[in-house]
């Protein structure tokens, strides 16, 4: 089995969520823990994956708001200060496509999860390095994991939708 590290400055962990049912709101986590340890970089089936995210790193770019999702609201970054994704198998749908299946856990609650991933490539950077590309994503109910705060709008709906978009963009070396 050969260990990859992750190139921080090109790779991202970022979920968007529907806001007042008519627009996107997109964040990200400035701070995490990604390890990828495979035998065959291109084929991943026999990969294990793990990540683990500094909850209060997220950043959807509105101060205010990420303030409120640190908050006992949402994230209740204090008490859960962590996320964690461990993958536990992983299949191959096509060429290139693969569904890494796995746990979530999320303020201490665990559930499985599933990211479509597809190898997107590889090449060498220009310090003679091969690096490899990963996109995976997922939607995951927030409700799973009580995170559970919302208002009603007095035109109907909701302020926030319960589905969460999760897309993992990574470029790795080997280390």
């Amino acid at each position: 089995m050969k260990k990859y590290t992750i190139d921080y400055s090109h790779s991202t962990i970022g979920f968007s969520v529907r806001h007042m049912m008519i627009s996107q709101i997109h964040g990200t986590f400035e701070s995490y823990n990604a390890e990828l340890t495979v035998l065959d970089i291109e084929k991943i089936q026999d990969a294990k994956v793990s990540f683990s995210i500094i909850v209060a790193s997220v950043s959807t770019k509105n101060f205010d708001r990420d303030v409120h999702l640190v908050s006992p609201d949402f994230f209740d970054a204090d008490v859960y200060p962590k996320i964690h994704f461990e993958s536990t198998y992983i299949e191959k749908l096509e060429d290139k496509k693969f569904a890494i299946h796995g746990y979530l856990t999320i303020k201490n609650m665990t559930k499985p999860v599933i990211f479509t991933t597809i190898y997107t490539g590889s090449g060498m950077n220009p310090w003679a390095q091969e690096v490899y590309g990963f996109q995976a994503k997922s939607k995951i109910d927030r409700r799973d994991f009580n995170l559970v705060y919302n208002a009603l709008l007095e035109t109907g709906g909701v302020l926030i939708s319960d589905e969460i978009d999760i897309v993992v963009d990574l470029e790795v070396n080997p280390v």
